[in-house]
């Protein structure tokens, strides 16, 4: 048995400096990392007879040691602090858990620039246009700018092999310089206009065109003039839509909402005086912490995480206010080396962003916690309906997809109180069975899914099958002949599509006595039901997809052992395509540079299965 943590005897030996602690429990695992003005001060805070936090008692009762790391001011300690968190990643710490790179719009530096989407370092010569909050938001603008600006989207690769236009030029999309379709100083005009629209200038860029227009008419070319004027009315209505404008510069505005233990933290993008976007973020919060500690903890994390490579501007607004905020904008502006100013008390346009990014967070915050209270209403009315003692836990779904038993893969979901856990999902590529053998796929995903069940916390309380009878008497026999050691095994039951696979017509059946029974189509518990399987089956189609797609792109010479790169280029080469090297003889494949006779033996057996 460990001993006791002896607190008096650690005190004494903390100096009253600014610095960061850790601490750890009993398995020298990180359980929280902190920073202070004065460690000693708030290092003996944690071991008061009364303590009033729950957090801070569950905290302390798990402590078995505390390293101390002296800094030289509070600053850097701040940003040790954080480095300290990403790296250990606490349970009782505020955790954002965030490591991609916002993506941008690039518009290259070549003869006939393209616009494309990028993300990560910005190596490629060119103007970046961003952050947009996902990929999503950066694919609907390229749309939209295809529909503007004729400016090419294709690669370079692409590009250059070109002899005649593509499909984007037939359908408007595309001007065609690759072939010559447009001169180089009218390419380039469209590209300042495109520059200019990303940069949130509509006005000049719809002035620019008009005044092209009216040129073009006075020159009788009314062709030309017409094309302006449809390229005028777009952009115009586009701006129309875009109705949320200021003149204010940079900045980026949260909006705070906190209650029953979830926070919401919803971003606005502010870039040239529009909205570029917004995204809500979700920290993961130990219980009973405050709200200072979580805005604190979220600035640091999300501004200071260098591996997101965010584009930081000079102005970040906030809805509430917290002592440590001076202390936060100096370690921010120390760590990225560039002046920050954070604000929370704002006028005029400023004002009104703030107030509908807290609006937006509310609305955020209201939403997850109406649909965590719905959740928790399914699985109560499971519970009546299955007459459990015990409450659920974890529930997990299987299912198959294939294609005429190509690339079969199976899937499992899991769900717990608050809905789906998709850290939890996992995918299996079935193989070794007789393609279509839906009922073998199955015992083999199971089979591997409780291989090695050790952890309790791990089995579901209930396994659905998505499938009939046959699927789930496999599956009962498979986890009867898994847990037969164990105490706890998960209640199997199976869900039979109905008539016409008909939503609210499924079949219930029961493990054990395989009794087959129906919910009423608007029984909450069926709709749980009903959730867990239609997320099993997208999870599942997603997987057999992206695993068929690989496949088809896949050349069979890069299954054969021995057979690289080079030697795949010189059997193709030589032969003349891969039909070729199929049908070609040991002694033909032995013809080929650098394919002796055991490996032409290899190829020949290997491609005739």
């Amino acid at each position: 048995m460990p001993t006791a943590f002896n607190a008096s005897a650690f005190l004494k030996t903390v100096p009253a400096s600014p610095g960061v602690y850790r601490m750890y429990d009993a398995d020298a695992v990180v359980i929280y990392v902190g920073k202070a003005k004065d460690l000693k001060k708030r290092l003996s805070s944690y071991f008061r007879k009364n303590l009033p936090n729950v957090k801070t008692q569950a905290l302390v009762s798990h402590i078995a040691q505390i390293d101390v790391t002296l800094t030289h001011s509070e600053t850097d300690a701040l940003i040790l602090e954080n480095d300290y968190i990403k790296r250990y990643m606490p349970k009782y710490n505020v955790l954002l858990r965030d490591d991609k790179s916002y993506p941008f719009i690039l518009l290259s530096d070549h003869r006939h620039p393209r616009l494309a989407y990028h993300r990560g370092p910005k190596r490629e010569k060119g103007q970046y246009f961003g952050p947009y909050p996902n990929g999503g938001a950066v694919r609907e603008s390229l749309h939209l700018m295809q529909k503007l600006f004729p400016i090419r989207q294709c690669t370079d690769l692409y590009y250059k092999s070109r002899s005649r236009p593509c499909l984007q030029y037939q359908i408007g999309r595309c001007s065609a310089p690759c072939v010559g379709k447009i001169s180089d100083a009218d390419y380039q005009q469209q590209v300042r206009l495109a520059a200019m629209f990303l940069r949130g200038k509509d006005q000049q860029v719809i002035a620019a065109l008009v005044d092209k227009m009216t040129r073009a008419a006075d020159d009788m070319e009314y062709e030309q003039a017409a094309a302006f004027r449809d390229q005028i009315q777009a952009l115009r209505r586009v701006a129309e839509q875009n109705e949320v404008t200021s003149d204010t510069e940079d900045m980026d505005v949260i909006g705070v909402d906190y209650a029953s233990g979830l926070a919401c933290f919803h971003l606005l993008f502010i870039r040239d005086g529009k909205i570029f976007g917004s995204r809500s973020y979700y920290p993961k919060i130990p219980a009973q912490t405050e709200l200072d500690e979580v805005l604190r903890a979220f600035m640091l994390q999300f501004y200071l995480n260098t591996t997101a490579q965010r584009s930081l501007p000079k102005e970040i607004l906030i809805s509430h206010e917290f002592d440590e905020l001076p202390a936060l904008q100096a370690a921010i502006s120390q760590a990225l080396d560039k002046k920050v100013s954070i604000k929370t008390r704002v006028r005029g346009q400023r004002a009104q962003f703030l107030r509908l990014a807290v609006t937006n967070a509310v609305n955020a915050v209201s939403s997850h916690l109406s649909h965590k209270n719905t959740v928790e209403q399914r699985f109560v009315a499971l519970e009546e309906v299955l007459e459990l003692s015990q409450p659920i836990s974890r529930m997990e779904c299987f299912d198959i997809s294939h294609t005429m038993g190509e690339s079969t893969v199976a899937s499992c979901v899991v769900f717990n109180r608050e809905g789906p856990d998709k850290a939890e999902y996992r995918r299996f590529n079935i193989s070794g069975i007789t393609p279509g053998d839906d009922y073998a796929a199955m015992a083999q995903a199971i089979s591997r899914r409780f291989d090695k069940v050790t952890n309790e916390a791990k089995i579901p309380d209930i396994l659905f099958i998505d499938g009939g009878l046959g699927q789930l008497r496999m599956a009962q026999n498979i986890v009867d002949e898994k847990f037969v050691t164990l105490d706890k095994a998960p209640i199997l039951i199976g869900v039979a599509k109905g008539e016409s696979r008909k939503p609210g017509l499924e079949t219930l059946i029961y493990g054990e006595t395989e009794a087959s029974f129906a919910l009423e189509d608007d029984s909450e518990a069926l709709h749980l039901i009903q959730h867990i399987r239609d997320e099993s089956h997208r999870f599942a189609i997603t997987g057999h997809r992206n695993r068929r797609q690989k496949t088809r792109n896949t050349s069979t010479l890069e299954s054969i052992p021995g057979v690289g790169p080079k030697r795949r280029r010189a059997l193709l080469q030589f032969m003349g395509g891969l039909q070729q090297v199929k049908n070609a003889s040991v002694a033909e494949l032995a013809k080929v540079p650098g394919i002796s006779i055991e490996m032409a033996q290899t190829i020949h057996d290997a491609l005739r299965g």
